[in-house]
């Protein structure tokens, strides 16, 4: 049995390969796989946006929207020699920076920017601990729940996908994710 951390690299390196195969098809020409591309592109980037803007999660949509216009827009400067995900999420960056500045000028008009760096360093601390112990945790779980979690609930796949992908109903991947969300809840409690 693969760790999750395996399963991870697996994964990402899987999506990787696809999404760059249907972008060179795309680029050939070929248009109904370029429509698959998107599609298929446009479910990974909300996954990536709504880890991102926690706090936004009206404005993940439009972003979505206007990162598959950028992409479209810049398809011509991928490089197929390189990663797709590094180009596509070093633009997915620049959109989400712009719409911060966007939404900062509109905010801060009238208050200043006070800067604590303490601050901001204990928050990513506090969040790379907070991630190792839910690998610990996950990785304390039943299988089935175990990847029913991570790929519904981490990596953003559908029920339908996840089924697929383990060899399980739709039904017990929802009791999975359940019953491990659970049973998540109640080893992070005994943890506090």
């Amino acid at each position: 049995m693969a760790d999750t951390g395996e399963v991870f690299l697996v994964q990402s390196k899987r999506k990787e390969e696809r999404l760059k195969a249907l972008l060179i098809g795309a680029l050939a020409g070929d248009g109904p796989v370029y429509r698959r591309f998107l599609i298929e592109l446009a479910g990974h980037l909300r996954c990536f946006l709504r880890k991102r803007m926690v706090s936004m999660p009206e404005e993940v949509e439009d972003l979505v929207q206007e990162l598959l216009l950028a992409i479209h827009n810049q398809r011509h400067t991928y490089d197929p020699k390189r990663p797709l995900t590094a180009w596509v999420q070093a633009i997915a960056r620049y959109k989400l920076i712009d719409l911060m500045r966007r939404r900062a000028r509109c905010e801060m008009l009238h208050d200043p920017l006070d800067v604590d760096l303490e601050l901001f360093a204990a928050a990513d601390i506090e969040a790379a601990e907070a991630r190792c112990d839910l690998a610990a945790i996950l990785h304390e779980l039943p299988e089935r729940q175990r990847m029913s979690i991570l790929y519904v609930k981490i990596q953003g796949d559908s029920v339908a996908e996840t089924a697929v992908r383990v060899g399980m109903s739709e039904s017990a991947v929802k009791v999975g994710i359940h019953r491990g969300l659970k049973a998540l809840a109640g080893r992070m409690r005994m943890r506090t």
